[in-house]
């Protein structure tokens, strides 16, 4: 990719991509492994089956013999829809619906990890765990509060990891994050007339044309530590904290909303950026052999997102002090994973599970902006070793997405002057491959 092009508001962008409800809160991306994608990614920072481990606790890797290099593929197949009532100046003037508005997405992943000895690994990640792609058609009449969005990270990860003795592991890693992708808004193709003239006249000549564009570009480091306790020969315990990382975003603006405010000719590309943080991530999970074939696993996972509670850019030509986007006020997420593995035979493991994925925003706060809701996942995959050195995993997860209710207004000097009030719904699919090779 480009060094990196990222939102000049990220946030803003993702935060108007529809899809964010579907995959995991926020703009999460959980889908790191097809390994763990078999079963709802349930125990993943207690469970050490390939290199791809090491994305979720780097201490896992002490856990793995030789030099060992996982690659694979997960794709995603969202069918979101947005529908609901548009009202100007107070009085609802049409009913409007967007259908598969989100993309979809192949996220690629490559691990490798190397045992030193029986004290030390190392290791390395490629993988991501932000990005999104949404549109919406210019008939749909909600595109001025966002009808594009597309976003898309990349993870460099490498890692180290220490086994004290028997019992007792632990790791680190440092985390390169890059991104690209842009933001818009636009007035709808047909927004139907209000009646007064000055402002029909104004939205027909204006039919189609981008209200906001947004691009830019940012690279920031974060990091990861991870600490594994074998209880006992059959039982385990994994815990990995992962650093929020600080992005200054860069980049240009442009659109219809900028010119008018600032006088300038249309289509003039305006400076700016705005601070984001990808907040910090925890998980505590455990890995049980209850039999000589059946494992259990389970997880929890925390999301820091209390700390996303407003969008503010500088656009220096524009507006000499910052700009508040949006009052946001999300909320911690929580999720709660159980699994199960099952040795069929010497070649082949069959994997399920089941996860629970709390909403980042609460009913008072959900808008068209963020259609965040509960999400539950139910997985199958399996498992195959084709030879002592190779093996394929494949998994595949459906989701199912909580119908939301969302509300969303746009006002100028404070009069309100358009709003859209309606229902998101919709559900995922996830299908899953990976090879993994052992020297």
């Amino acid at each position: 990719m480009n060094k990196n092009k990222i939102t000049l508001s990220l946030t803003a962008a993702i935060t108007l991509g529809i899809s964010t409800n579907a995959i995991a809160a926020g703009f999460q991306l959980a889908e790191y492994s097809a390994t763990g994608l078999g079963r709802a990614f349930a125990g993943e920072a207690a469970i050490a089956d390939n290199a791809s481990a090491q994305f979720r606790n780097p201490a896992m890797m002490t856990y793995l013999e030789g030099t060992q290099v996982s690659v694979g593929a997960i794709y995603v197949d969202p069918n979101i829809d947005v529908n609901g009532d548009v009202s100007l100046l107070g009085q609802k003037v049409a009913t409007t619906k967007a259908s598969d508005i989100a993309h979809s997405a192949v996220i690629p992943n490559f691990y490798i990890s190397h045992r030193i000895n029986e004290q030390w690994a190392v290791g390395l990640a490629l993988a991501t765990n932000y990005g999104m792609e949404t549109e919406l058609g210019g008939d749909f009449l909600g595109t001025i509060f966002g009808n594009q969005a597309n976003i898309m990270s990349v993870e460099i990860n490498p890692n180290v990891a220490y086994k004290i003795n028997d019992q007792f592991s632990i790791g680190a890693g440092v985390r390169y994050v890059m991104g690209e992708g842009h933001f818009g808004a636009s007035i709808p193709n047909n927004l139907p007339q209000t009646g007064i003239d000055d402002i029909d006249n104004l939205i027909g000549a204006a039919q189609g044309e981008d209200l906001k564009y947004m691009e830019g570009d940012d690279a920031a480091w974060g990091w990861q530590l991870g600490a594994a306790w074998q209880i006992n020969d059959a039982n385990r315990i994994g815990v990995n904290y992962r650093s929020a990382v600080d992005l200054t975003l860069k980049g240009e603006a442009s659109g219809a909303y900028y010119d008018i405010a600032t006088g300038s000719a249309f289509g003039s590309k305006y400076a700016g950026s705005m601070a984001l943080t990808l907040p910090a991530t925890a998980e505590i999970a455990s890995f049980h052999q209850l039999t000589d074939k059946l494992a259990m696993h389970a997880s929890f996972n925390w999301t820091d997102w209390s700390s996303f509670d407003k969008l503010e850019a500088n656009i220096p030509s524009y507006k000499p002090t910052p700009d508040l986007i949006k009052e946001e006020n999300w909320e911690d997420n929580y999720r709660i994973a159980l699994g199960a593995t099952y040795q069929y035979t010497n070649k082949l493991a069959v994997r399920t599970g089941v996860a629970y994925d709390t909403s980042a925003v609460s009913s008072e706060h959900r808008t068209q902006t963020i259609p965040e809701t509960d999400r539950l996942w139910l997985s199958l995959g399996a498992g195959y070793q084709w030879s002592n050195a190779l093996s394929f995993d494949a998994g595949f997860t459906y989701i199912f997405a909580k119908d939301a209710s969302m509300n969303e207004s746009l006002d100028v000097d404070g009069t309100p002057i358009a709003s859209f009030s309606g229902e998101t719904t919709g559900n995922v699919w996830l299908a899953g491959i990976q090879a993994n090779y052992r020297f």
